[in-house]
């Protein structure tokens, strides 16, 4: 069972569009997968800028792999160190918390991932 940020069962991100390294809708992953898309994010039209502009165009339809490209509102798995590039760049997108690996918290603090959070949590 994967674990999120809060402890606990690690939730669905997307099913629509299906996201996740096992396009299963969640952010789990393993050794496999290199860029460990464990963010849960809620993309914006900055940020699908940001990505395009460094080299990864997530809002471009590729219906050769069965993808229609990301708008804003969309939920997506983003890979660990793309959200933490983007956070140092002021184009962060925000995260859902319930559905974000806790192997995040390897790179970034929850004190920070809160701050980007739709679901913050009550402590």
């Amino acid at each position: 069972m994967s674990i999120n940020v809060l402890g606990q069962r690690l939730q669905a991100c997307s099913l629509d569009p299906l996201t996740g390294f096992f396009r299963d809708g969640c952010c789990q992953h393993d050794e496999s997968d290199v860029g460990q898309h464990i963010v849960c994010a809620v993309m914006t039209e900055q940020f699908l800028t940001f990505s395009k502009l460094a080299g990864n165009d997530l809002s471009t339809p590729r219906p050769e792999y069965g993808f229609s490209g990301l708008k804003a509102g969309d939920r997506w798995c983003l890979c660990a160190r793309r959200w933490l590039e983007a956070l140092q760049k002021g184009a962060a997108p925000q995260i859902v918390l319930a559905a974000t690996h806790e192997e995040i918290l390897d790179l970034i603090s929850l004190e920070t991932l809160v701050q980007y959070a739709v679901d913050r949590p009550h402590f």
